[in-house]
């Protein structure tokens, strides 16, 4: 069943005062294991070990599609019958795995504990057993726990539960000064041109978390602000300002307006003269509207439904219809954090079909009655649209796929233009 909730709110622009379609029913997401794949290449001294079964092993190994002889920072202790029966005792057994591990593997600086479905179920206490292990292995190797399980969650909350983690390890800033930090994984060559961006404007102390090494973990104090890079971190966020740090709202650096927005609440944080501002990103800004421009007119006038997957696609709605001219038909989300979206919703038209959550079926009877151009959806769900005639855009692939930044502008707009120029080709 479905029922329309209004969102609380005195601001009447855009899709502030929109109501948001709330659904509760059958799902197609991937679990939060999933999150394993982009952050173990970014924080490169770290290891995931996930404590579940043979069908977590799989997932994650399948996801990452990880090369015979690259060794990779992550693996499964498997859960089997013995220790479901109870004849092993599973923290024991947890202990021995660790300890082979990091017999073998000198070079893991930071442990995480990924819990599963199966070892909640079976009431395994992982944060009881990093403590216990972190006070055996440190200080060579820090041991961290998070839950991973596709119990209620979506893929993308792997990262937000792994970086609320890490956040409560973070040490104290001692030196002085206004202090940004940007939180959120992104690639590292858009860390190295958002870098690039706010030393030309005039920003010099900043740090990006998580790091690409879990010995260089950014300090923290009462002058330090932050940012989100990505819209699913809300307990990131809440675990950081509970310990000081004070949030900026702005809209997500998706497209070349997404960017200028966001630096800009960067910039007027730190008292950034205007004309600082625009000399700094000018150029990359005019690159930016000049790449998005070329897929523009294939893509404007042209209808999209977002089906809830990432938690990315409202700041998505926001660059499709701003900068693609695209006609938004509905966008879906697993969870709508009405703070962090404030400012995405507000650039929204207000005709735009809000939905949180999922109902399968119901979603899927919309698309049969809006008919859009192109659909976001994840991507068991693809080939059964496609199969429908529809055109679809795996939703996952947004998440793997460097976007943020001015750089990366004509990629995301492409991401959204290649499908319809696929379709395009196939009937020629």
């Amino acid at each position: 069943m479905s029922q329309v909730i209004p969102i609380r709110s005195t601001d009447a622009l855009g899709c502030t005062n929109t109501p948001v379609i709330s659904e509760k029913g059958q799902r197609e997401v991937f679990c939060g294991l999933t999150g394993i794949i982009w952050l173990h290449r970014k924080i490169q001294d770290a290891f995931f070990l996930v404590v579940g079964s043979r069908t977590c092993a799989h997932l994650i190994q399948s996801a990452a599609g990880v090369m015979i002889f690259a060794e990779p920072r992550f693996g499964t202790a498997i859960i089997d019958e013995r220790d479901l029966a109870g004849i092993a005792d599973a923290n024991d057994e947890l202990d021995r795995v660790v300890s082979e591990l990091l017999a073998r593997r000198q070079d893991i600086k930071l442990l995480f504990l990924v819990g599963s479905c199966p070892s909640e179920v079976i009431k395994l206490d992982l944060s009881r057993a990093a403590e216990r292990l972190s006070r055996q292995h440190m200080p060579h190797t820090r041991v961290l726990s998070y839950s991973g399980s596709g119990i209620e969650t979506t893929f993308t909350q792997g990262e937000d539960a792994c970086l609320a983690a890490l956040a409560q390890t973070l040490p104290s800033r001692t030196t002085q000064g206004k202090h940004l930090l940007i939180v959120g994984t992104l690639a590292d060559v858009v860390e190295d041109q958002l870098s690039a961006l706010l030393r030309k404007m005039g920003i010099e102390r900043f740090d990006f978390f998580p790091p690409r090494r879990s010995t260089a973990l950014p300090a923290i104090g009462p002058e330090t602000v932050c940012v989100l890079a990505q819209p699913f971190l809300a307990d990131t966020a809440k675990q950081l300002e509970s310990k000081g740090v004070k949030r900026l709202d702005a809209p997500f650096p998706l497209g070349a307006e997404g960017t200028t927005q966001w630096l800009r609440v960067i910039a007027q944080a730190f008292a950034i003269d205007n004309n600082q501002f625009e000399e700094a990103t000018q150029a990359p800004r005019q690159r930016a509207e000049q790449s998005v421009a070329r897929h523009r007119t294939q893509l404007q006038g042209k209808s999209i439904t977002f089906l809830p997957d990432s938690q990315l696609e409202i700041p998505l709605a926001r660059f499709v219809y701003q900068e693609l001219h695209m006609k938004l038909l509905e966008v879906g989300t697993p969870y709508l954090h009405r703070q962090i979206m404030a400012l995405e919703l507000e650039q929204l038209p207000s005709n735009t079909r809000l939905s949180e959550g999922q109902s399968l079926e119901l979603q899927l009877d919309r698309c049969d009655a809006d008919q859009p151009d192109l659909i976001v959806c994840g991507l068991g769900l693809a080939n059964p649209l496609e199969a429908k005639g529809f055109t679809t855009k795996w939703s996952i692939e947004l998440v793997f796929t460097p976007i943020q930044g001015y750089e990366q502008a004509g990629d995301l707009a492409a991401l959204f233009s290649r499908p319809l120029a696929r379709k395009l080709k196939l009937v020629a």
